[in-house]
């Protein structure tokens, strides 16, 4: 038996997902002669890229700011309760887990936030109703398609999250956040852990970063099927390795910000990054 290195065990395993997700697009798409099919063109980006999306999402937000930041108070919401249910008792170890996990959903939560940049860049009138447009999008089966894998995902990151917990500090809950904390920091299974955690998180990162960063704002912007979007997505990453690697640090360390305090930064910092992600879509997915 040959043990196959982690990039080649990665790149079978996205490839399954693409052809996984394309067998169910095919189940959608009755008629396939109606949604494009074809690949279309990857540019090659710069990090000074990177740079100039968030700029350009950033005056997106500020043109439609009381419209965005009623779209995104939610999302902070839905943090409080789950960071407090969390922090009440046996749910103690899920707090990081379950505030990390809302970087897996974040592409699907943005797609309201992706038709809004898409007709400001056209010229088009925006306000919160507008933005529900995307629900009249042709490539709205795909998009649920997606939305639902990554919900997948978010709890099987879950679920690989209390694993890890069981099997270093648990199974059983602890006595109090103090003791909990004291573990974490100060024991050799607390270490291990959190270096576990952190690696098992990243994957999965990696991975919905990998088959959404361009695809979700591809298909509100075309009539496309789900799987041309995630094969798109997975090429975009593959052509620019280091520019996607940088895309996500960013993302990941805002959304860390916006947690500060008590998650109100999300209602700013989740409108600028789901606007800027479309403005990424579009200097690297060519027309």
């Amino acid at each position: 038996m040959t043990i196959r290195n982690p990039v080649e065990w990665g790149a079978d395993f996205l490839s399954g997902v693409a052809h996984g997700i394309g067998a169910a697009g095919h189940d959608i798409y009755r008629d396939e002669d109606r949604y494009a099919t074809a690949q279309p063109t990857i540019r090659r980006i710069a990090l000074s890229d990177l740079g100039e999306a968030l700029r350009r999402g950033f005056r997106d937000f500020a043109a439609c700011r009381s419209d965005v930041v009623f779209l995104c108070l939610i999302y902070p919401v839905i943090g409080l309760v789950l960071g407090r249910a969390a922090m009440s008792g046996d749910l103690l170890p899920m707090v990081f887990p379950l505030a990390s996990g809302f970087a897996l959903i974040g592409p699907l939560a943005g797609v309201g936030l992706y038709e809004m940049s898409r007709r400001r860049e056209q010229g088009l009138p925006v306000d919160w109703r507008k933005a529900f447009g995307v629900l009249r999008s042709p490539s709205i089966a795909g998009i649920v398609l997606l939305g639902a894998l990554l919900v997948l995902v978010f709890f099987a990151w879950q679920f690989a999250a209390l694993g890890i917990y069981d099997a270093t500090l648990g199974p059983a809950a602890p006595e109090s956040l103090s003791t909990f904390l004291e573990d974490v920091f100060n024991t050799s299974a607390g270490l291990t852990m959190t270096a576990v955690g952190i690696l098992v998180g990243f994957l999965f990162a990696l991975l919905v970063l990998t088959i959404s960063v361009v695809s979700f704002p591809m298909m509100v912007d075309r009539h496309v099927r789900v799987d041309v979007a995630v094969l798109t997505s997975i090429r975009a990453v593959a052509a620019n390795p280091v520019p996607m690697a940088a895309w996500g640090a960013m993302v990941a360390g805002l959304l860390l910000l916006g947690t500060i305090p008590l998650f109100a930064g999300l209602i700013v910092v989740l409108p600028v990054l789901g606007h800027a992600t479309w403005h990424l879509y579009r200097r690297v997915v060519a027309r």
